[in-house]
């Protein structure tokens, strides 16, 4: 009975409105019921007459009218090649052809063993004075060199290697006034990154052959890069083992929830950019898709019993999403000191919120953004970790506050979030068919504890693709501030991917 209640009540609501119809037996525009008439499209002519504008005309760039001339199809000499990579042995890489039998395992699955090696070349000189600190000349260099093992689309090993760079010293050459000249030995034998990655059920498709036992847990071991609320919580380079369950399903919530639980044992580096070797890090990880939203809810424990930093607490809530025109995002993130925090000024661990939002902007009728990005640290926020070369928690304000991948100078505005506020408006262009980028940016940051370390800044970025792997990048900037002089900064990289 329960179960026909809904179905009498439509027919008591479709019975109403039948007999609401109007003569003829159309319905009232106001009902909820389609009409058998089409809606005729609002046309750009009709736009732009309705805001008071030119109407287009044919041949515009954005004229809507549709081409009586057909286009032929590309033929196979005619469509663009991919990029290989410096070694290829097994199937190529993003190419056409057949695909080789593969080696059956015993559990089931077939893998289709190819070696990629790839990766990419950056040297960079520069200028850095921030006005706080003493002004430096640079020259530093960069190599990152990958090995990829592809066994299937979904399990593969990465082994990378950074020989050029030991932590945030790139080698290169250094000038101070007060220390002179001198060379920056990075060199650095260690692998940076090793790990396996792959999915449970399809190394073991023979435990579910008919797919109904939801075995798809996807899972990563080894040294791999981890990054979580953008960076904001973490981002490092961690020994650590990471099961993730995707597509949750939630009735009445979300179609796709996915989860990913983390341990990681070594190779933490916490908020000062330190290395802790007692370090262990714990960590459960949350993305849901909501109906307009995209909602990340987070947690990271990091347990220690190095004197330097003890353990932390850390907890991260996001949301992502389109409101009208505008793509925003919107963070806050806790830290908490459990039982130590390392010595001043910069700590291990120590107490804080971080509020922290995105809002962009797609100018009409072009590829260039608007966006605007604010911050306000509450207290000393610190990360669960961070890498040597990934700055403070706001680097991902904009360009003044990013710490630079490669080059021995640093970011135009501080990226730290102890007892500040502020943000960046900034304005990114695109030209020569998007080869060409310019990024034109206006940022500042101000204490709220009484310290009197207030700074501005202005700053632009200028990127262009020589040819599909090599770029030049030109980056700017002059600043002002309370307790240092008038900053300035010009840096230069060439970078090549092979």
């Amino acid at each position: 009975m329960r179960a026909a209640a809904p179905f009498a009540a439509a027919a008591i609501v479709l019975a109403a409105l039948i007999s609401a119809a109007p003569p003829g037996g159309a319905l009232a525009a106001s009902s909820s019921a389609l009409s058998d008439e089409p809606i005729p499209l609002i046309t750009e002519a009709e736009i732009a007459r309705r805001r008071g504008e030119p109407a287009p005309r044919a041949g515009d760039p954005h004229d809507s009218t549709l081409s009586e001339k057909p286009t032929p199809l590309l033929t196979e000499e005619q469509e663009p090649k991919p990029t290989p990579p410096i070694f290829e042995r097994g199937d190529k890489f993003l190419a056409s052809g057949n695909i080789t039998p593969g080696i059956t395992l015993p559990t089931g699955a077939i893998w289709q063993p190819a070696l990629w090696v790839f990766g990419d070349f950056r040297t960079t000189a520069g200028h850095f004075d921030n006005g706080a600190a003493e002004s430096r000349q640079f020259q530093a260099n960069r190599l990152d060199l990958f090995l990829n093992l592809k066994l299937t689309p979904t399990e593969r090993v990465l082994l990378g290697i950074s020989p050029l760079s030991d932590g945030n010293d790139h080698t290169g050459i250094l000038h101070r006034s007060s220390t002179g000249t001198r060379f920056v030995n990075g060199l650095n034998p260690y692998i940076t990154t090793l790990f396996f990655e792959g999915e449970f059920g399809e190394i073991f498709p023979n435990l579910d052959p008919d797919d109904t036992k939801s075995l798809d847990f996807g899972f990563a071991i080894g040294r791999q890069p981890l990054l979580f609320q953008e960076g904001i919580m973490i981002n490092d380079t961690v020994d650590a083992l990471g099961i993730t369950r995707d597509t949750i399903v939630i009735p009445g919530l979300t179609p796709d929830m996915r989860a990913t639980a983390l341990v990681g044992w070594s190779n933490v580096h916490r908020d000062n950019n330190l290395r802790d070797r007692d370090a262990w890090l714990f960590g459960l990880f949350t993305e849901t898709d909501l109906r307009k939203s995209t909602v990340n809810l987070d947690a990271a424990y990091v347990l220690s019993t190095n004197p330097n930093g003890g353990d932390g607490l850390y907890l991260g809530a996001a949301a992502t999403q389109r409101i009208g025109l505008y793509n925003t995002s919107f963070r806050v993130n806790t830290s908490t000191a459990v039982n130590g925090r390392g010595p001043s000024p910069n700590n291990a661990v120590d107490d804080g919120v971080l509020l922290f939002s995105e809002v962009s902007r797609t100018e009409t009728g072009s590829e260039n953004i608007y966006y605007a990005n604010a911050f306000w640290g509450i207290g000393n926020y610190s990360s669960a970790a961070r890498d040597p070369t990934a700055g403070g928690p706001l680097g991902r304000t904009g360009i003044l506050f990013a710490a630079p991948a490669v080059g021995l100078g640093g970011a135009a505005l501080s990226n730290r979030a102890d007892h500040v506020v502020g943000g960046a408006l900034g304005y990114q262009m695109f030209f020569n068919h998007e080869k060409t980028q310019l990024t034109l940016e206006l940022g500042g940051r101000k204490d709220t504890d009484g310290s009197n370390q207030g700074a501005v800044a202005l700053g632009g970025q200028l990127l262009h693709a020589l040819d599909n792997r090599s770029s030049v990048q030109l980056d700017a900037f002059i600043s002002e501030g309370q307790n240092r002089t008038f900053g300035s900064g010009l840096r230069v990289e060439l970078r090549t991917r092979f």
